[in-house]
């Protein structure tokens, strides 16, 4: 029987899924280094290897024009070129929405808005059952939303809410409190290495009542519900699927991310507004890109 297979290209590595009709994965192979071209056609390789019969492979990656995966993408195609249509190449956001509305945490959900924040921020929009992706397939670029008035470098490399609210930009904002005088127990968890200090850290002394690093992660719930309601009024989804560190530290996140959107949406807007956490997990962006190579064939 033909298999429909999909590829997530991270930063450092990347996940290949083949999935049934059902959305259920049946074999994987994920590999990672520092060469992503080399990293990206190896995961794919190994797939195909493993899984006889392959027919049509779905790409995500975070930033389709970052140069790396970009060569990736590249290099795949050309290695595998009957395998890969470029209306299955998608951003993971958009990866990740398809498969939430297919299997996930919206199952059947029509119109749904996806955001989420791991190693970059990302977001997915379906709308009437179908991913909008924009004129040149770079929508919804959600880490270019412009939250903060104050122009910085890094906002002109990654994106204002990229730089405020994935991992390295949480990570940089408790440092520059610790610098500025604060005292924070994550000093303490890393010997005074501020460079081994990590998002799952700040969010466990969060836990632990350490009061940098509850304001840290309250300035992250701010963007993150200023990002969210922008996005919502722009689909007026009937569904935001919110994944990545709002679903996995939600009992920090979900409740100010949901005081923020009834803050800044009108009331109506907000009221008809269903919030749900992801389910899928890492799978996630694999699954729905391998959804979107088997709406392409």
């Amino acid at each position: 029987m033909p298999s429909i297979a999909g590829l997530d290209i991270r930063d450092a590595s990347a996940l290949a899924l083949v999935v049934d009709e059902q959305g259920v994965v049946r074999a994987r192979a994920e590999e990672a280094g520092a060469d992503l071209e080399a990293v990206a056609v190896r995961a794919v390789e190994r797939l195909i290897a493993e899984s006889r019969g392959v027919t049509a492979l779905g790409i995500a990656t975070p930033n389709l024009e970052a140069p790396a995966a970009a060569r990736a993408i590249e290099a795949i195609a050309a290695r595998f070129p009957k395998l890969v249509q470029r209306r299955a190449v998608i951003g993971s956001g958009t990866a990740a929405a398809l498969a939430e509305s297919w299997v996930g945490a919206a199952p059947g959900a029509s119109d749904l808005v996806y955001f989420a924040v791991a190693e970059h921020a990302t977001a997915g929009i379906i709308r009437a059952g179908q991913p909008v992706t924009g004129a040149h397939g770079r929508a919804p670029a959600v880490a270019w939303l412009s939250l903060n008035p104050v122009e910085r470098e890094d906002y002109r490399r990654a994106g204002c809410l990229d730089a405020e609210v994935a991992g390295v930009g949480i990570v940089r904002r408790l440092i520059w409190r610790i610098k500025a005088g604060d005292r924070s127990n994550v000093q303490n968890l890393v010997k005074g290495d501020l460079t081994a200090i990590t998002v799952d850290l700040i969010l466990g002394a969060a836990r632990d009542r350490d009061g940098v690093s509850i304001s840290v992660i309250r300035d992250t719930a701010k963007y993150l519900g200023m990002a969210a309601a922008n996005l919502v009024a722009i689909a007026d989804p009937e569904v935001l699927v919110v994944g990545g560190i709002m679903a996995s530290a939600a009992d920090l996140l979900l409740e100010p991310l949901r005081t923020e959107l009834t803050r800044r949406l009108p009331a109506p807007m907000a009221a008809a507004l269903t919030v749900s956490t992801a389910s899928i997990g890492p799978d996630a962006v694999a699954l729905g890109a391998a959804r979107r190579a088997r709406s392409a064939a």
